[in-house]
């Protein structure tokens, strides 16, 4: 594990009503702290906000975001970390330095749609008390050009859904791209560092928090500005296997009913998988086919990776 530095801090309220916290690695998060800064909220002392850089090793984007916190008038702490820790740690290390009664976990590729924003997670605090709430996100922001478009076709599908279709199933549809989570929850229940990579840390700390406590959801939602290309996505998903098996191992039972799971299930049967796997991800790589096509190609490519660990 590698060391951590305070690499920027400037003290506040002891006792912030919300914590925003915002890993980032290798991208700057300055411009949603731009976004940030014109938040009301931001200038009363209900706010803090606590950044950690997982190990991007680039002095240049330290300063960049040090320049930009150094504008803003809340309490604002900056940890880097000498080497990546991974996702699950790195907001673990979040959690402990957060001195707010809520924390609100914003990936650093988001970027609020409404000026109201942190407003609105500060009225759901003081008149609700709620335990944890997703927010949701959006593509509302995000970039239209065609390198990413393949991405933006797949999340537009299966992630930006509004409140009413994400409460029927409350753990799987928590992502930490925009969540609200009573802070003595999360000493109880903090991530799993076990997880390395990408991809489904937060699902199973979705799991285990949804067995003690309620999961609400709201439309208070953010862009997802960082969209991927095909090639990036692929590599995501084929980095994803080795976590898809663990949270599967810890709570089949959940994850038995999540398609994904039922697809790769099925999959795991078809034979000479070997032969047309590779073919999948060709088709999905391939600009020039149609969209829909090349979506539904990566998600069976996912599911045939998926098929070695069911």
């Amino acid at each position: 594990m590698g060391c951590s530095i305070n690499t920027f801090r400037r003290d506040g309220s002891k006792h912030p009503t919300l914590s925003i916290l915002i890993p980032f690695y290798g991208e700057s998060p300055v411009p949603l702290l731009t976004n940030l800064a014109r938040q009301f909220p931001l200038r009363g002392g209900e706010v803090e906000i606590v950044l950690i850089d997982d190990g991007s090793a680039c002095p240049d984007l330290t300063a960049e975001v040090i320049t930009e916190l150094e504008t803003l008038t809340c309490p604002a702490s900056l940890i880097t970390l000498s080497e990546n820790e991974g996702r699950a740690a790195g907001r673990n290390r979040l959690i402990q330095a957060a001195s707010g009664e809520y924390v609100l976990f914003l990936d650093s590729d988001m970027l609020p749609d409404a000026e109201d924003f942190v407003q609105t997670w500060i009225d759901i605090v003081a008149q609700d008390r709620p335990d944890v709430v997703f927010g949701g996100f959006s593509l509302t922001q995000a970039s239209s050009d065609p390198a990413f478009a393949l991405h933006r076709t797949m999340a537009a599908q299966g992630d930006t859904f509004e409140a009413a279709l994400r409460r029927r199933a409350p753990e799987k549809y928590m992502f930490t791209s925009n969540l609200l989570i009573r802070a003595d929850i999360l000493r109880q229940e903090t991530f799993d560092p076990a997880f390395a990579g990408w991809g489904w840390e937060d699902v199973e700390w979705g799991i285990r928090i949804s067995r003690h406590w309620d999961i609400c959801h709201i439309d208070n939602p953010a862009s997802h500005l960082g969209l991927d290309t095909a090639e990036t996505l692929a590599k995501k998903y084929e980095q994803s296997v080795a976590n898809f098996a663990r949270v599967v191992s810890a709570h089949w039972a959940i994850v038995a009913a999540y398609p994904s799971y039922q697809v790769a299930r099925i999959l795991k049967f078809v034979p000479l998988r070997r032969i047309w796997h590779p073919a999948l991800k060709a088709l999905a790589l391939t600009q020039h086919a149609p969209l829909k096509a090349r979506a539904l190609a990566l998600r069976l490519y996912r599911a045939a990776l998926y098929a070695e660990v069911v």
